[in-house]
């Protein structure tokens, strides 16, 4: 069984009474985490799904029916109860309020869910003060290999030449990067399983989540707008020649877009444009959690990449005091680096994706020194590779730094 990070971050005692909200894309393993954490603390039999019929019509027989499942049972501490996919029950935030306010001192709560447990969150909230959000994204190169998450130093360069001490992991890395992160695909390991296991989730997620959480009727747009995207990975994108592709209005093919950031099939990084002269202030690069979708190697790898950062900076930010941001760096005259990563707003590192071996282009070197002489990372497919310039500037196989 492969331990996610989030998991000994979300269940700590830093969080106190607040309930755990876990969202994040279908099937990325957020039911199997909340059981295992439940049966390690002797509370399994306290997970409720709400999309079983016999749960809601107990809930509406007697709303506290949790309560009744631990009578008799010794109550030398808090019990935690998950409610999965609560979210999609009528009302559901007044009842987790109930809850919470009738029962905080007795039971400790669990909500499971995708992408209303994000959306709710744009409207009034009632739930406020009451809890705190988490998200479990794909499986991550450390996550596989059982390591530790990697935390941030003070100093960038101390933190990457602290990750740069390991050995290669490309027999792992590659399997990843070819299966996905999404744990059944990842962990059956069969080609034939994974074309289909990606096109049945595609076509669900389309179906039922896009149907369910938007007002979007033409979802025939929707699935040809996720056929577009994948050689679009990588570059900022432009809501125009999207429209034009599609034949729909800017704003209908905006709503698309902003449909499958929604339900967790795509994510976006803004340009950064402090200190950066004459930066590209518009389009925003995009990204699938799913990168077995994008087929041309360069993409995907680069895809990958940006998953595992992301990764990174949503557990940097509940694990530590700090904010950390993704952003990428472009100029008006093409010149871009992959990622950058800041840390309360001022630039920490920067990275850069490739599938070969090679030198750092000087635009690279140019954006560093721009933005404070703050170190560059350039990641490679290539395995074997470790090379450590002068000014902070490293080149690294992948399969060792991640």
């Amino acid at each position: 069984m492969i331990s996610r990070a989030v998991e000994k971050i979300c269940f700590s005692d830093t969080f106190g009474r607040q309930m755990r909200f876990i969202a994040g894309p279908r099937q990325v393993g957020k039911t199997t985490l909340a059981k295992i954490f439940l049966k390690r603390q002797g509370d399994e039999p306290l997970y409720y799904n709400w999309d079983k019929r016999e749960i809601r019509q107990r809930f509406k027989k007697e709303p506290y029916f949790f309560r009744s499942d631990t009578l008799g049972k010794k109550a030398d501490k808090k019990r935690w109860v998950c409610m999965d996919e609560i979210h999609k029950y009528p009302k559901w935030k007044d009842i987790l309020k109930d809850y919470f306010d009738s029962f905080e001192e007795q039971f400790q709560f669990i909500i499971t869910g995708s992408a209303r447990l994000d959306l709710f969150r744009k409207s009034g909230d009632s739930l406020s003060g009451r809890y705190f959000l988490f998200r479990l994204l794909p499986l991550s190169l450390f996550e596989i290999l059982n390591h530790p998450l990697p935390l941030p130093t003070k100093k960038a360069k101390v933190f990457i030449e602290e990750n740069i001490q390991s050995r290669y992991h490309q027999s792992e890395m590659e399997h990843l990067i070819r299966y996905s992160g999404f744990p059944e695909p990842f962990s059956k390991g069969d080609e034939i399983f994974s074309s289909n296991w990606h096109r049945e989730y595609v076509d669900s997620l389309i179906k039922e989540d896009l149907r369910d959480l938007t007002k979007i009727h033409d979802l025939e747009n929707v699935a040809t707008l996720m056929t577009l995207l994948p050689e679009r990975v990588g570059s900022p994108l432009s809501i125009n020649s999207l429209r034009e592709d599609i034949e729909v209005s800017h704003n209908a093919a905006r709503n698309y877009l902003r449909s499958l950031i929604l339900t967790y099939i795509v994510f976006e990084i803004p340009p950064y444009t402090k200190k950066i002269q004459r930066a590209l202030r518009k389009e925003k690069k995009i990204y699938f959690f799913d990168w077995s979708l994008v087929t041309d190697p360069a993409k995907r790898f680069e895809n990958y990449v940006a998953v595992e950062l992301k990764n990174r900076v949503e557990l940097w930010n509940v694990a530590t005091a700090y904010k950390f941001e993704i952003y990428f760096l472009r100029s008006r005259d093409g010149r871009e680096t992959d990622f950058l990563i800041t840390r309360n707003q001022t630039p920490y590192f920067l990275v850069e994706a490739k599938i070969t071996d090679s030198d750092i282009a000087s635009h690279n070197i140019h954006h560093a020194k721009q933005l404070g002489n703050i170190p560059l990372v350039q990641l490679v497919y290539k395995p074997d590779i470790l090379k450590v310039g002068k000014e902070n500037h490293y080149v690294i196989s992948a399969s060792r730094f991640l």
